[in-house]
């Protein structure tokens, strides 16, 4: 966790999406990111990762909780800032940047898959915010940032391409290093990672079809077309299951499989060690 310059953030944020916007009298700006997949997960199709590999929902969790903390523990307000999208400002606007909190905060670093943050000791995380009337000492972003890896700018001085440019189904990376091997630019298509892997506005457009089709029956039909079972399997399973993603960028990166601290077995080494020894004992 790491606690973001509030004046930074009024600043970089854009007007109503600035921590003011929704707490008049915040005071700190508390970023909290929870590690990402299982070894295990990493090896499963990007479809069924989306369900049993994130930890979106536990960082969630964890700063629902730290809100509740603090109140009962210092007597002093806060809010578990929401995730989700601002319904004012259309399918892809969320009420606060969580990865602004979190650059800002020291506890990632912009990288060249999709500007998606990286973390030197844990790697790939997701992030969850909470904004409090509890004044808190500020941290600093990101002295170094782990992306790109030494192995990814050898390979794109060599190729043109870093492994999650090479991976992305969608193509929709690019980028470029100085001569000391750190970013110098970065391009990420949002348009067309959005069409391949998210789906906001598949059903209005399914629907507007489906309605403009002249062909008596055809219409209906249409919406119960086998291949759009899925979609309406993901509508009825409610908030965490309305998108598909794509981890192909995360699967191939050095930094997320070899962080120290990103890779459950490596952490579970120590203590299974010890209780061998114990066991012998």
């Amino acid at each position: 966790m790491g606690v973001a310059s509030l004046h930074a953030c009024e600043r970089i944020a854009p007007p109503g999406h600035r921590p003011t916007d929704l707490m008049p009298r915040v005071k700190s700006v508390i970023s909290i990111g929870v590690g990402g997949q299982t070894r295990g997960a990493w090896q499963m199709p990007a479809s069924a990762m989306a369900y049993s590999g994130s930890t979106e929902v536990r960082a969630y969790s964890i700063a629902y909780g730290c809100a509740f903390f603090i109140e009962r523990k210092f007597g002093s307000p806060a809010v578990y800032v929401p995730p989700d999208l601002d319904p004012a400002g259309g399918p892809r606007i969320p009420f606060q940047s969580m990865k602004l909190h979190a650059e800002l905060a020291g506890i990632g670093a912009r990288s060249f898959a999709g500007g998606i943050l990286l973390h030197p000791e844990f790697g790939f995380m997701y992030f969850a915010s909470v904004f409090s009337e509890l004044e808190l000492p500020e941290d600093r972003p990101l002295a170094e940032n782990p992306c790109p890896a030494p192995s990814c700018v050898s390979m794109l001085r060599s190729s043109g391409r870093t492994p999650c440019m090479k991976f992305c189904p969608a193509q929709c990376l690019s980028g470029e290093v100085d001569e000391q091997g750190r970013q110098k630019r970065m391009v990420y298509d949002m348009a067309a990672c959005a069409d391949y892997t998210q789906e906001y506005d598949t059903v209005p457009k399914m629907l507007a079809n489906a309605v403009r089709d002249e062909v008596r029956g055809r219409g209906a039909d249409s919406l119960l077309d086998p291949d759009r079972r899925m979609l309406w399997y993901k509508v009825s399973a409610g908030s965490g299951a309305w998108f598909a993603q794509c981890f192909e960028c995360m699967r191939v990166c050095p930094v997320t499989l070899r962080a120290p601290s990103a890779d459950p077995i490596l952490r579970g080494e120590a203590a299974r060690t010890t209780a061998v020894q114990r066991e012998k004992e």
